[in-house]
């Protein structure tokens, strides 16, 4: 196991961002304090060599003028509806930055905040520890938050996941990564509409046009978003990519308790023979391929286009400040928020 840093680059203020690469196992996972970000995911094939799994960017001024790529997102991660909620009678304003609504955080979220980190290595892995202080009235959100996200690498060729964060006040909390997979090699030009998946999820969010939830649960059975038998991504997506919405952009819940840790998906790349495992203890996952990417350079001049990549997403469920039958995503001074994932590599 092995864990380095060095100076990623310097932002227009001045401030340093570090890159810190961490490997064990036989993969090696690299991580930006701007933004709390993954950059880059080497892995291993039975069929194709080692290639980086992510989709991004070769230069440090790609991640500064970066939209989600491979961010941490916060203080609440997807769609909160009309950009308002409403604690204990109180109103709040967010800021409005898709629309109507705010999304992923707001103006300045998480996403474009350098994070405190600090590397340390315990017994079967190596990791960072992300750190980053929320101020009460940040993009409209009440209280001060603290909080601390730990990614890893371990000997069994896992990222496990840690998000905590701490709260003086009562406020939404909802914290992910958004990072894009192409488990055939971010660089070989293959979209993602032949890697098979299966999810976990026998039910998901009904929508309205703004992909804000309605609060009815929808059971996959039968649809295009039926993924109970692994299948390519492509197989069922031409009714939705004929919708604006152009392809899957939704929100599953996750079979079993939330607040355990259980199985979200099973990916599989016939290409590269690589496949991966998701577990989450959050009650949602959103799942998106990439829709709206079109002629974006990423790594080494490579242009990603639509569906190029896929995400997905752990999270509680879009607009649950605003759904009270939604599990319960405010949190604060005598309840912390605490969720856990892991993905988990084979090939």
């Amino acid at each position: 196991m092995k864990v380095s840093k060095k100076t990623f680059g310097l932002l227009p203020n001045g401030k340093k961002v570090h890159l810190y690469t961490l490997k064990a196992g036989d993969l090696a996972l690299s991580l930006s304090t701007l933004g709390a970000a993954w950059t880059s995911l080497r892995v291993p094939s039975s069929l194709k060599g080692t290639d980086d799994i992510l989709l991004g960017f070769s230069s440090f001024d790609g991640y500064v003028n970066n939209k989600y790529f491979g961010v941490t997102v916060g203080r609440f991660a997807n769609r909160i509806g009309g950009a308002k909620f409403s604690i204990g009678g109180k109103d709040h304003s967010l800021y409005k930055n898709e629309g109507e609504n705010t999304l992923h955080g707001g103006r300045i979220p998480f996403s474009k905040k350098v994070w405190k980190a600090e590397a340390y290595e315990e017994r079967d892995g190596v990791f960072v520890r992300f750190e980053l202080k929320s101020h009460d009235g940040e993009e409209g959100y009440p209280g001060n938050l603290w909080a601390t996200v730990n990614y890893g690498l371990t000997k069994a060729n896992e990222i496990v996941i840690d998000y905590e964060a701490k709260l003086d006040a009562l406020c939404p909390v909802n914290l992910t990564n958004h990072a894009y997979f192409n488990l055939a090699g971010e660089g070989r030009g293959i979209d993602v509409l032949s890697t098979e998946v299966k999810l976990y999820c026998s039910s998901y969010l009904e929508v309205d046009e703004t992909l804000i939830p309605t609060g009815v649960i929808l059971p996959t059975e039968g649809g295009p978003l039926d993924f109970k038998v692994r299948k390519p991504i492509g197989r069922d997506i031409a009714s939705l990519a004929a919708l604006k919405i152009g392809g899957y952009d939704h929100c599953f819940v996750v079979d079993g308790e939330p607040g355990k840790l259980r199985p979200f998906a099973e990916v599989y790349d016939p290409f590269s023979g690589r496949s991966m495992r998701g577990f989450t203890t959050q009650p949602g996952l959103q799942f998106f391929t990439g829709n709206n990417i079109s002629s974006l350079q990423g790594k080494n001049g490579v242009f990603y286009e639509k569906y190029g990549g896929f995400c997905l997403e752990t999270q509680h469920f879009p607009d649950s400040p605003n759904k009270p039958d939604f599990p319960p995503a405010v949190f604060g001074p005598t309840q912390d928020y605490h969720e856990k994932a892991v993905f988990a590599f084979d090939w």
